[in-house]
C-alpha cells in the first residue's frame, strides 16, 4: 500500500504543475539579460592578469565570456584598479565607477 502512495504522488496534478512552471521559467530566461555587478568583476580576472595588473597592465574583462550581457553599478571596484570591461550593456552608474577607477568600457555588438 505504501508503495502505491509514492507512485500516486508522482502523478499528482500538482506535480505536473510544478514541472511545467519550472520549464516555462527556463524558457523565458533565454530572453532575459544576465547581469553582473561591478563588485563581481574583479573576481573574474584570472590570477595571472591580476599579477600583471600590478605592473601597470590593465586587465580586460569580457563579461560575455562568462555568460553575462549587462554590467550594473552595484558595489565597488578595487581601489584605483583600472579595468577594461567588455559587455553588451553597461549601466550609467557602472560606467561612471569603472571610469573613476581609471578603467574604460567597451561595448560589444
Amino acid at each position: 500500500m505504501h508503495h502505491h502512495r509514492i507512485l500516486f504522488d508522482k502523478y499528482h496534478p500538482g506535480y505536473f504543475g510544478k514541472v511545467g512552471m519550472r520549464y516555462f521559467h527556463k524558457l523565458r530566461n533565454k530572453f532575459h539579460c544576465p547581469i553582473v555587478n561591478i563588485d563581481k568583476l574583479w573576481s573574474m580576472v584570472p590570477t595571472e592578469a591580476k599579477d600583471a595588473a600590478s605592473m601597470d597592465k590593465v586587465p580586460v574583462i569580457d563579461v560575455t565570456q562568462f555568460g553575462y550581457f549587462k554590467v550594473l553599478g552595484k558595489g565597488v571596484l578595487p581601489e584605483n584598479q583600472p579595468v577594461v570591461v567588455k559587455a553588451k550593456l553597461v549601466s550609467k552608474i557602472a560606467e561612471k565607477k569603472i571610469k573613476e577607477a581609471g578603467g574604460s568600457v567597451l561595448l560589444t555588438a
